[in-house]
Parts: structure tokens; sequence; C-alpha cells
């Protein structure tokens, strides 16, 4: 529904641990001149500054884009991991995130949308379920995951939050997987760390606007230390 910013990117991760992804607020109005938020993502995954840091210089400026969500990590085998997270439309400081599963969707981190608290079910579920299988067992099953398409209704917070703009695509809003006519769900993503620091990142992408049509591709890397 808007136009992508030239080089910028909604989730990356670089050789060197760096690691970060977006997504937009759900508002009805949108400014038109505002800053593309891809470009967050971009310049975290090329600049040498850490993740709290990235996300504070961010906060001073984030009244110059649309609504936004910003996780950043620096993944370490040696130091340890630190993820980060800011959104423009919450607190004005980012916060580091302690050890857990979170859910994010397009409200502030772990607004408990239906679709989202279902979504980690289902996510949490697949882990446990697959530890011992091999690893492209548990890709598939995360893809199957993001490819569910069962509406969580009634959900008053979506409704709230997004008015007269979400109501007339409610019922397809609603699921883990958004397909509409000329909106919805066009990648899938699913990024594996071992503690080894291997890298598997796994892209489901549609083809030519065609729900009907998609491909699959793998990279697989070690994190340099």
């Amino acid at each position: 529904m808007e136009e992508g910013k030239e080089g910028g990117t909604w989730l990356g991760i670089s050789t060197r641990g760096k690691l970060a992804a977006l997504t937009n607020y759900l508002q009805p109005r949108q400014d038109p001149d505002a800053r593309g938020r891809g470009e967050l993502v971009a310049h975290f995954l090329t600049t040498d500054i850490d993740s709290l840091s990235y996300l504070k210089k961010v906060s001073t400026e984030g009244h110059l884009y649309n609504g936004f969500n910003l996780i950043a990590a620096d993944l370490s085998t040696e130091k340890g991991d630190v993820m980060c997270y800011y959104g423009n439309q919450g607190d004005p400081e980012p916060i580091v995130l302690e050890p857990g599963t979170y859910g994010l969707s397009n409200a502030l981190l772990e607004t408990p949308w239906r679709k989202l608290c279902f979504g980690k079910r289902l996510f949490l579920d697949a882990v446990e379920r697959n530890q011992a299988l091999p690893k492209d067992v548990l890709i598939a099953q995360l893809l199957d995951v993001l490819n569910n398409e069962e509406a969580q209704l009634p959900d008053p917070a979506i409704e709230n939050q997004g008015r007269e703009y979400v109501q007339p695509i409610l019922s397809k809003y609603a699921a883990v997987c958004v397909r509409c006519p000329d909106y919805g769900t066009r990648t899938n993503t699913v990024i594996l760390v071992d503690a080894d620091g291997h890298v598997t990142f796994t892209e489901r992408s549609m083809l030519d606007k065609d729900p009907s049509r998609w491909e699959t591709s793998t990279h697989e890397f070690k994190l340099q230390s």
C-alpha cells in the first residue's frame, strides 16, 4: 500500500552479527513527506555503533518518520547477545530486552493483539515440537506459522487503533498471514542462529505480486568474531 524508499529494507542481518527488524505502526493518517523507515534498518547494519546507542540516536529523530517499531541486536558467541527495542509511538527511550519470547506486530512491542498471542503460541509449539528434529523441519514448521490465515476475531485492540482504516479488511488483517486482493503478506523470513554462531537465513518471497507463486532461498554463514 506504500511505495518503499530506495535503499531501505525491513529486516537484515550482517556477518558481523548486527541484526535489525522493522514494522510499521498501524495509524490511519500517514505523512507522505516523512522520511523512509527502511533506512533505519540499512543504516544500523552498515554502521559500527552498538544497538542501544543506535536506538538512542534514532529516538531523537523518531518524529521525522511515520509510526514504526525497530528491533536492533548485536549477536556474539563471545560477548553474548544484546537485543534492544524502540517504537516512536511509545516510550521516548529504547529498552534492552531480557532473554525470552516476544511478539511484535503493527502496534507497540507485546501489544496483545489476538493474532499476536495466537502466533506466539504457534511459534513456541513449533520450537518445542521440533527440538530433536532436523533444522529444515523446524524452518518448514515456522514458515507454516507465518502463513496461518485463521482470523483471530473479535479484536477490539486492532479496531481501536486502526479505526476506519482497517475496518474493511479486518477479517483478513486479524490473521498472522494477511491475504487481501491488493494488500497482504509478501515475504516470510526465518533466521536461525545456533550457539556456535552459525546463521541460517531462509526467505520465502512472492513472485510478481501473485499470491500463488513463491520462491524460497536460503543463505548460510558464520558470524565473524
